[in-house]
């Protein structure tokens, strides 16, 4: 194609990817009962069409994961001869957390552990729900990301929150699609766009750090499924209200701070892209425009890009996947089979009683208990009063770490950039101690006006 046929292409480029993608990712589709997005929708369909399909290709996804981690570690000359195989390139304790996760992926499939781990449902919501999704997710979500990414939609909506994005959270505007990938979508997408964007140039590692630590939150659907677990729905719109009000605070303080601020503002493979340097002249729309269309002049063919997508979504999987399986595991028979996070939650019992929160022996380990997996804290109070459920399902879905899928897909996605498992700890810290007092007074004044029981 002509440099003259690429400039009249780029428009209809432009136009049609962005649609196609914003349709995917954020487009309400009212569908079995509830409001949900096409992406959602797909999902659900492919998992509950080929339940037993889907499982056993996660598993040959995890297993793949397994074989190049050990081709890439013990066998050099392959991985110079086939570039991809870097990407399974990893630590030597990722790398034994991937292998033992191989092995869990058989063990779930033919379903031969003891009868515990599915009375206590590890087997349904490591193997079921989180391995399954995730296999799924990411390379569907990945062939979307692609056109945003590749044909002006992330400079399109970046020029546009601009004004917003940095002055808060020390951002480029291109970012708000990361957050709002995880809040209407999922955050392994969110985490797949970030991680495809800083290879790109678009992200130094500050901003990669960032943007997995702060904005790959929980979807929208999700703090649904917490409310209703919770009889909370009808204060549904407050949930989410106080939810979205956390983790805007949260990450506008936590980059300022350490560790995040700590991390260098350097970049992985080069400077950034052209669209952060527009000059300054014309609307703001009109800014927007002109960086998108430049973007989609320079982009590969639709059948390229989609190509690009699929596998990259794979080799992702593939290799994210094992590990998720293992660390989920740990850390569910944690929370499941020992007192370990009763103990961890004695200390802030006294601090919850001071801050007037109900049944503060019930509330206090489910306080800590998030760090294992996010819808554990709302099993274990919902036996308790209004405002102490309303406390615990705004916490859990805000204080954002966990370790059952979004700790070590962070590790094991981002071994470029700086963060370590300690960060993530003293991030889990800081984001708990931060909102305690917070949604304290938060509770404190819905009680006053009437709006909790």
């Amino acid at each position: 194609m002509s440099r003259e046929q690429r400039a009249n292409s780029a428009p209809l480029k432009f136009l049609l990817s962005f649609l196609l993608g914003t349709a995917f990712f954020l487009m309400p589709v009212y569908f079995r009962g509830k409001w949900t997005v096409p992406f959602d929708v797909f999902i659900t369909e492919l998992r509950g069409a080929w339940p037993r399909t889907a499982e056993f290709y996660t598993l040959v996804v995890v297993l793949l994961g397994s074989v190049f981690s050990v081709l890439s570690r013990w066998f050099p000359r392959l991985s110079r001869r086939h570039h991809w195989l870097k990407d399974f390139q990893t630590s030597s304790p990722i790398f034994g957390l991937r292998l033992a996760g191989g092995v869990l992926a058989v063990l779930f499939v033919l379903q031969i552990l003891p009868s515990t781990f599915y009375q206590a449902g590890i087997y349904r919501l490591i193997w079921q729900v989180l391995a399954v999704s995730v296999a799924l997710i990411i390379p569907l979500g990945a062939v979307f990301v692609q056109l945003f990414v590749l044909y002006g939609g992330m400079e399109f909506l970046g020029t546009l929150a601009q004004p917003v994005m940095w002055p808060l959270f020390r951002l480029p505007g291109r970012a708000a699609l990361d957050a709002l990938t995880s809040w209407v979508g999922s955050y392994s997408v969110g985490l797949y766009l970030t991680r495809t964007v800083m290879y790109n140039g678009g992200y130094n590692r500050r901003e990669a750090a960032t943007l997995a630590t702060c904005f790959s939150t929980v979807s929208i659907g999700f703090v649904g499924v917490v409310c209703a677990t919770l009889e909370l729905l009808p204060q549904f719109p407050l949930v989410l209200l106080f939810y979205l009000l956390a983790v805007v605070f949260l990450a506008a303080v936590l980059v300022r701070i350490p560790p995040l601020s700590h991390i260098p503002a350097t970049y992985v493979n080069k400077a950034p892209e052209r669209g952060t340097q527009e000059p300054l002249r014309g609307s703001l729309l009109g800014r927007a425009w002109r960086v998108a269309l430049e973007k989609a002049r320079q982009s590969p063919p639709f059948a390229q890009a989609l190509i690009r997508g699929v596998g990259d979504g794979l080799r992702l999987a593939s290799s994210i996947i094992g590990t998720i399986v293992s660390v989920g595991t740990l850390a569910l028979m944690l929370a499941k089979f020992t007192p370990l996070f009763h103990y961890l939650g004695l200390p802030l019992v006294p601090v919850l009683q001071f801050l007037g929160i109900p049944r503060p022996e019930v509330v206090a380990p489910a306080v800590v208990v998030e760090i294992t997996e996010m819808y554990i804290p709302a099993l274990l109070v919902v036996n308790t009063p209004q405002t102490a459920r309303f406390f615990v399902a705004v916490l859990s879905t805000s204080q954002l770490i966990f370790f059952s899928s979004l700790g070590p897909m962070i590790l094991d996605m981002f071994r470029d950039v700086p963060v370590r498992f300690t960060h993530l700890l003293v991030l889990f810290v800081l984001r708990t101690l931060l909102l305690l007092p917070l949604l304290a007074l938060g509770v404190k004044l819905l009680l006053w006006v009437g709006l909790l029981g």
